[in-house]
């Protein structure tokens, strides 16, 4: 009884003691001394609200209440989990400029998705980039992990310390395709004389440089008799042409197929004139220094996504049939085509 009556006395004491600190009326300040003191008490001083933390921590220490604070630290433990975490390689998927980032992140997202659910051991970031200019600066930089180029691109990526492992199927849709308005009047490629043309970037393959042979080899001197006018995108190609901007606009199947069955009334609106031979479908490529391990674990995924019903869904919102492997060689017409075009159309560096 006794043992108790003197915990119980010093539990009193402790809460007066408390009482009288936090009863004692603050110092009048101005704002700039207030200031001041902030900025002392979080990197110098000992606040007086830290004072009566440490009594009551030594009130918790008491054997009367000792089971309190233990039972408070057990209840807060689990929801740490940072170093489960930390212990994820990150790795960053890059893909060009197919769509805009809102529509990239809406197709490819489920992608990275089910490759993060599949390889626990990494921790896989998409990003997108705003135009051609900052994916190609990304990746020649080494920024990107794993990343899905263009075939130009591609090819020159592997002079930036990255190797091809793989790439889109499909290759009779990468060809590039040349838009007119029905009501346009435009029905020879001479009609284009005079007349501005639109396309995504100057190093967009399939949707520039294949479009500007097509017409170099048909009577077009592309730099002088028509202007080219480089508008970011796919879509935004699409839609000059759709409002009368330019006479006509360059892209490639993929979006056109995705506008088509999203936009149908628009879409009626305009017809493909023209299309060039095909050339290699986009490429995968991985930097060198990557784990072969985890290399070979996202290419595996890749390439069986046509498996799998979940994995047919993923494809359809490209829309590819599939992923297949490939390797530095498979670009080797890509790279002659890009130079005949260096030669004959315009140069690209």
């Amino acid at each position: 009884m006794i043992e108790i009556l003197r915990r119980y006395s010093l539990l009193t004491l402790l809460l007066l003691f408390s009482c009288v600190v936090f009863a004692e009326p603050p110092p009048v300040e101005n704002v700039a001394d207030q200031a001041q003191t902030t900025q002392i008490s979080k990197d110098n001083a000992k606040p007086k609200k830290t004072i009566f933390m440490e009594w009551w921590n030594l009130l918790l220490d008491l054997p009367l209440f000792s089971g309190w604070n233990q039972q408070s630290d057990d209840h807060y433990k689990p929801s740490f989990s940072a170093q489960g975490a930390s212990k994820l390689t990150k790795y960053i998927i890059g893909i060009h400029p197919l769509h805009n980032p809102r529509r990239l992140f809406e197709v490819y997202g489920p992608i990275v998705d089910f490759l993060n659910a599949n390889i626990p051991e990494a921790d896989f970031t998409l990003e997108a980039s705003r135009n051609y200019e900052e994916f190609d600066r990304k990746l020649y930089s080494g920024h990107f992990d794993f990343a899905m180029p263009n075939p130009y691109q591609t090819v020159n990526s592997l002079k930036y310390g990255y190797r091809v492992f793989g790439k889109m199927a499909d290759d009779d849709d990468f060809r590039g395709i040349i838009l007119v308005r029905r009501d346009s009047g435009i029905n020879t490629v001479a009609d284009l004389k005079g007349k501005t043309v639109s396309y995504p970037a100057p190093t967009a393959l399939a949707a520039t440089m294949m479009p500007q042979y097509y017409l170099h080899t048909h009577g077009i001197d592309i730099n002088h008799d028509i202007e080219n006018r480089y508008v970011g995108s796919q879509e935004s190609s699409i839609i000059n042409v759709l409002r009368g901007h330019v006479a006509a606009g360059a892209t490639w199947p993929v979006p056109w197929k995705t506008f088509s069955k999203e936009n149908p009334q628009l879409a009626e609106q305009l017809e493909v004139k023209w299309k060039t031979e095909p050339l290699q479908n986009n490429g995968w490529v991985v930097r060198k220094d990557l784990p072969t391990g985890v290399a070979d674990k996202f290419a595996t995924l890749l390439f069986n996504l046509n498996q799998h019903q979940q994995g047919r869904e993923m494809l359809a919102r490209i829309p590819v049939s599939h992923f297949e492997p490939a390797n530095d060689d498979s670009y080797g017409p890509v790279q002659a085509f890009i130079s005949t075009f260096i030669k004959t159309v315009r140069p690209l560096e």
